[in-house]
């Protein structure tokens, strides 16, 4: 059978792997970004037109485009709705991204973690994935500029709020330095947005494509973090310069995203019972936070290091001893627990051992303690083995 050469570099999700393993009631899972079923708002339907149920415009809903920019605008981004595309989750936005600036062997830069699904995405259509480190506080500056210097990539793909997987969340001063080092070499940014509601502390710098002066840019989020993601309603913004050619890809995907989806959406944003709801998700995923964290002190303290998150769903650990996290799996999930491995989250898996990506938001509390107790219980045991 005679495939495109691209199905040769399609690689397998781990992610959707561990999750179908993960399904089976015994199994404690850290593992997927899953909003906790609990915190999933009841929808209602009356109301809703008829009209709905017939095709749609490919931009989206104009009510709800309309409704975007506001929000965007009200961070910072300069853009009115005729830059508002509402995308199948913000997803979409990676692949529409991909199909636009990625032929094979097309540089792009990545931060190093980065999210599994973009670099599954970009590897797809053939990109040679360049990362830059990320540090406590952002990317690592120096080695940004080296980087755009050395390899002039075809655009930048960054997360820098409660960054997936390493909860990171950049300064006001990296994002002003990373916005000026974009319009100074006039690379294209790719921003996404998916944990920016989900902040513990209050703090929400504003976005980095609000900052560009002359780059061209693509800032995405998603409504799946906050609402429903079976709604698989997302949105992209972009520049004047790039939107056209977005649209194009768009009608050629799928014509348009749903459009019920699109009308639970309008029901939500914008209105005081969104941010009711918001309120109470973040003191939600906070207490969750706490538990996990006063979890991993009880039984993580001697094996890893972590900063703990000020936002987001996520906990990212690094080994003090160092081992393929990968050769973990098969012995955790015998135990009935399933997490993530560090090393898919980089674009060299094996350069890079020694780190776990732990979901706090979908455990249910009881059962935390005992997970991590057994997660520690099968660390220890490769860490003694690989001594030995």
């Amino acid at each position: 059978m005679a495939f495109s050469e691209r199905v040769s570099r399609l690689k397998s999700s781990l992610i959707r792997e561990i999750l179908a393993a993960a399904q089976k009631p015994q199994v404690m899972s850290f593992a997927g970004g899953l909003p906790a079923e609990v915190m999933l708002p009841t929808l209602n339907w009356d109301g809703m037109p008829l009209s709905m149920g017939q095709y749609g415009m490919s931009e989206g809903e104009p009510q709800l485009r309309e409704l975007l920019a506001a929000e965007a605008r009200g961070l910072g981004i300069a853009c009115q709705a005729s830059q508002v595309m509402v995308v199948s989750g913000s997803q979409q936005t990676l692949d529409l991204a991909a199909k636009l600036y990625i032929d094979k062997g097309s540089k792009i830069l990545l931060e190093g973690p980065t999210y599994l699904a973009a670099l599954q995405i970009f590897q797809l259509f053939g990109a040679d994935c360049l990362t830059v480190q990320l540090e406590a506080d952002g990317p690592d500056l120096k080695a940004l500029r080296n980087s755009l210097e050395q390899h002039r990539p075809s655009f930048v793909y960054l997360i820098p709020t409660f960054q997936n997987p390493s909860a990171v969340r950049y300064s006001d001063a990296k994002r002003e330095a990373v916005a000026a080092l974009l319009d100074e070499f006039g690379v294209t940014l790719i921003e996404d947005e998916p944990y920016r509601e989900l902040t513990f502390d209050g703090g929400s710098a504003q976005p980095i494509v609000s900052r560009l002066k002359k780059a061209s840019w693509i800032y995405t989020g998603t409504v799946s973090k906050t609402l429903l993601p079976g709604l698989r309603v997302g949105y992209l913004i972009a520049s004047p310069d790039l939107f056209p050619h977005l649209l194009k890809l768009k009608q050629s995907a799928d014509l348009h995203t749903n459009r019920v989806g699109q009308w639970q959406a309008m029901q939500w944003i914008g209105t005081e019972k969104y941010q009711r709801h918001l309120v109470e998700l973040r003191s939600f995923y906070r207490e969750r936070r706490d538990a996990f964290q006063a979890a991993l002190e009880r039984h993580f303290s001697e094996l890893a290091d972590w900063q703990i998150p000020q936002g987001g769903l996520f906990f990212w650990l690094t080994l003090k001893q160092p081992l393929d996290t990968r050769t973990l799996l098969a012995p955790a999930l015998d135990q009935d627990i399933a997490f993530m491995p560090g090393e898919p989250f980089f674009s060299e898996p094996d350069n890079h051992h020694g780190h776990l990506r732990l979901n706090f938001s979908h455990i249910d509390p009881a059962r935390l303690d005992e997970g991590l107790k057994r997660l520690a219980a099968v660390v220890r045991q490769a860490q003694h083995a690989q001594a030995a």
